[in-house]
């Protein structure tokens, strides 16, 4: 089979299982609601074919590149979405809890869905990244990410049961934004989608903090340019001056601006979409979702979220932190850096070790570890996306 057959054959299996696991929420949703065993195992069926195929796709990917698929942000965060459908299984087999797979199928959806909005070329490693160390750190690393992802989830289910949301008050209030964070994510796809189908493009030319000419390229208008960065097109292999739009605001060329201006219009799109939502069901998001979450189990929730962590964390550190810095001394002859990515690693690592510190030390359970639980995949997300789009550094996929 030619390497062109097996990334075809592979971007297929992926696109399969997407369609699957989309459809796989319908049974977990009437299996949460009527609890009938034939919805149950319909669901778990198709939740393992669909996790079969992307395994399918990781694989023929990894054959075709000769480098495992984690080496940009679409092959690190479909990676990523893979490993939160592996780690929901794990943990099914282990509670079977159907509410689980219910919530976390549409995250792990999304993450995939957010993945495939980011190019998916296959191309060769520059030296830095031709490295086995660097494919156990990243491997590791998003597997570990996906572990502790799942208290999330966990964490979620249990608020959205415990917290009164038609009632005004500080938990139901983050509890919305935390759905509103979702939509976000949500308003980038389509809105990246709708550009794409427009074939929209647009560049702006400016000097940056070296003195050197470099270009951005947008994918969709601006709101924000570099300063002084003037618009440009491409005639030949050489930029012309051009008559597009110039942005609505001019910011330090530090920041990478084109990135920037996807998170914007991200935001943008998504706030129009919530209102939407808001606006048509008269009802907070929250409260849409709570009639699932009758018949859990809180201490169980609770359980699952702390397992996952007590699971995640060690494979974090060892991933996230020292995996990562055999690979940087290998890379770049020093072990740490203070690198963005390496600073937010570290925090997430802090993070989750004073969870489990305030869990087993303080004895914190139910509501205060299911925020914590929230937080610290707030953290894993800025880490693997804000970190990687906007703040430009040795790790950034940007």
């Amino acid at each position: 089979m030619s390497v062109e057959s097996m990334i075809s054959l592979s971007s297929s299996s992926l696109f399969f299982s997407f369609i699957l696991l989309l459809i796989a929420i319908v049974p977990f949703g009437v299996a949460v609601k009527s609890r009938k065993q034939v919805a149950v195992k319909i669901a778990l069926t198709m939740t393992v074919i669909g996790f079969l195929a992307q395994l399918n796709y990781f694989i023929l990917r990894w054959v075709a590149s000769g480098h495992a698929p984690v080496s940009n942000l679409n092959e690190f965060l479909t990676f990523f979405g893979i490993m939160l459908i592996g780690s929901f299984l794990v943990f099914y087999f282990l509670y079977r809890q159907p509410v689980v797979g219910l919530f976390l199928l549409p995250v792990a959806i999304l993450i995939i869905a957010y993945a495939s909005m980011f190019a998916n070329d296959v191309s060769p490693l520059i030296p830095a990244l031709q490295s086995h160390w660097l494919t156990i750190h990243v491997i590791t690393v998003a597997t570990a990410s996906a572990v502790l992802s799942v208290s999330f989830v966990t964490g979620l289910i249990y608020l959205l049961k415990h917290i009164d949301t038609a009632q005004k008050g500080k938990s139901s209030f983050f509890l919305e934004l935390v759905m509103y964070f979702l939509v976000v994510v949500v308003g980038f796809i389509l809105i990246t989608s709708a550009f794409r189908l427009t074939d929209y493009s647009a560049s702006y030319q400016f000097e940056n903090q070296q003195g050197e000419v470099q270009v951005y390229d947008y994918a969709m208008p601006a709101i924000v340019v570099p300063i002084d960065a003037e618009p440009v097109t491409e005639t030949a292999g050489s930029y012309e001056p051009a008559t597009h739009y110039a942005g609505l605001f001019e910011i330090p060329n530090s920041i990478e601006t084109a990135k920037l201006n996807s998170v914007l219009w991200s935001f943008l799109m998504g706030s129009v979409l919530y209102l939407l939502i808001r606006l048509i069901t008269r009802n907070k998001i929250a409260q849409l979702l709570q009639p699932f979450t009758n018949k859990v189990n809180l201490s169980l929730m609770d359980e699952i979220s702390y397992r996952s962590v007590v699971i995640g964390f060690p494979l974090f550190a060892l991933g996230g932190l020292f995996f990562a810095m055999i690979w940087a001394q290998i890379a770049w002859s020093r072990f740490w850096g203070w690198d963005p990515k390496e600073v937010w690693a570290l925090i997430t690592f802090l993070f989750y070790a004073a969870f489990l510190h305030l869990r087993i030390g303080k004895e914190w359970t139910g509501e205060k570890t299911a925020w914590l639980a929230i937080i610290g995949f707030g953290t894993i997300i800025f880490n693997q996306i804000f970190v990687n789009l906007v703040i430009a550094g040795l790790h950034s996929y940007a």
